[in-house]
């Protein structure tokens, strides 16, 4: 896979899947769909999803630990700082060879630059809140949660999927 190509349709991705409206009904469909689609896959994750720094939805799937839940919030704490997705800055850090603690002085206790954590963002209000999955490799829970934003913003998921 090529780290370029990855961030310009991560880029993409964080352009496209913007809500016109956002709220936490919204964000229970969404727990709700993530925690479908990952049972329609047969496989188990940790679901998060926040609005304005308030738990909204939570669900630790069967097969999970608290491993999962803590790497969700570590996630979570890079979309919400920087308003990106996690896998976007962790990739932009490694095309760079530096990271959030090396750069910002960040603990890797409480950041992890990895994929799953993806920004909840509204039309005309910017990045509202963020949805977070843990428990498949890095790439698969960034790929989960743009699929499911993609159906609910009503964007073709193979439109915005990352190449593979």
């Amino acid at each position: 896979m090529d780290i370029q190509k990855d961030l310009q349709r991560i880029a993409f991705q964080e352009q496209t899947l913007i809500f016109t409206r956002f709220d936490k009904a919204m964000a229970w469909e969404l727990g709700i769909s993530l925690k479908r689609a990952c049972e329609d896959k047969g496989v188990s994750v940790t679901i998060e999803v926040r609005l304005a720094r308030e738990t909204v939805f939570f669900y630790a799937m069967p097969g999970t630990s608290a491993i999962n839940t803590d790497w969700a919030r570590r996630k979570r704490n890079v979309v919400e700082l920087m308003e990106l997705s996690s896998y976007g800055v962790g990739r932009s850090f490694a095309l760079k060879g530096d990271s959030l603690e090396g750069l910002m002085g960040l603990p890797p206790r409480d950041y992890a630059d990895h994929g799953g954590s993806f920004p909840l963002s509204v039309k005309g209000m910017g990045c509202i809140g963020a949805v977070t999955v843990s428990g498949l490799p890095q790439r698969e829970d960034h790929a989960m949660v743009v699929q499911v934003l993609a159906r609910m913003c009503g964007v073709d998921p193979g439109l915005v999927a990352l190449e593979s």
